[in-house]
């Protein structure tokens, strides 16, 4: 009996330990993209080198690429501007011309110009990619040098290179990044987990800012705050998110008290009117991670 007790209790110690949940955050500020020039594979290395004026989605790039076959590094300079890569290469005076094109895109508006400045500094070639919206898992470009022209693309469809990436290492060797299927800005912490017979939960707390564009409408925001519950299956296949804001400059919310329960595993959240909503209140239930909304 005691020896069946005892493996009853390592196979359900076991079980626990297949069943954690654990959060990573890793920022991102370099990305490597596989892709192809006139047809021909080519392998891109890029990194972040500074934003040009305010925005995270507007800022400097460096880096390389090479073609897989020969795998020669021929160095890049440029700019990320919302999804769209500028992407040049100045021959010999490529440090030097960098320096100058950086120093002369100071603005959104010159960002727009990134092109037109460039150039005037005479690239050796230069390759630029525009997001299209019917390419599905492709970023389409073209590729210029010695005045001939042809077709480049990357093979994804995301082509920022900072990321906020906020891993969620589920059971079953499984790994999802907010990233991908909530926001850009990161700011998750971990709050618990549950599994029951209708699925999964894992209860998130975040703080993030309100607008990546720090020019835009509350760029300079002490950022969004509040909860999200994710929803999983059994097996833990993620299936869609709840998000309770707390505190939000985008929905105009900043009349909220909060009130914790004697054992804590409760917490209680009054909401006031805001732009887009009544009045409302909510409750974090720690301990089973879920969220009851009333009115």
């Amino acid at each position: 009996m005691k020896k069946v007790f005892s493996l009853f209790f390592f196979l359900s110690f076991l079980l626990f330990l297949c069943q954690k949940v654990e959060l990573k955050k890793v920022t991102d500020s370099s990305q490597v993209f596989k892709g192809e020039i006139a047809g021909t594979p080519v392998t891109m290395h890029l990194y972040f080198a500074g934003i040009a004026d305010c925005s995270l989605y507007q800022y400097f790039v460096e880096g390389w690429y090479y073609y897989d076959k020969y795998q020669k590094k021929i160095p890049l300079t440029g700019v990320y501007n919302y999804g769209n890569l500028s992407l040049y290469n100045f021959g010999t005076k490529q440090k030097q011309n960098s320096k100058i094109l950086k120093e002369q895109i100071t603005s959104p508006q010159k960002v727009e110009k990134t092109n037109e400045i460039s150039q005037a500094l005479q690239p050796k070639e230069y390759i630029l990619f525009d997001q299209d919206a019917t390419k599905k898992n492709t970023l389409p470009g073209q590729f210029y040098m010695d005045k001939k022209v042809q077709p480049a693309q990357l093979f994804t469809r995301n082509s920022m290179i900072y990321r906020y990436n906020n891993y969620i290492i589920l059971p079953n060797n499984k790994k999802i990044n907010t990233y991908d299927f909530i926001n850009k800005a990161g700011g998750n912490q971990l709050i618990s987990y549950t599994s029951g017979e209708n699925g999964n939960r894992v209860l998130l707390y975040f703080e993030h800012t309100s607008n990546l564009n720090a020019c835009g409408r509350c760029g300079a925001s002490e950022g969004e705050k509040g909860y999200r519950v994710l929803y999983f299956t059994k097996d833990w296949n993620y299936k869609n998110y709840q998000e309770f804001l707390t505190e939000s400059c985008l929905e105009s919310i900043y009349d909220t008290t909060k009130t914790k329960s004697k054992d804590r595993k409760t917490i209680q959240y009054k909401v006031g009117k805001s732009d887009s909503s009544p009045a409302y209140a909510f409750t974090v239930d720690i301990e089973n991670a879920s969220i009851v909304k009333s009115k």
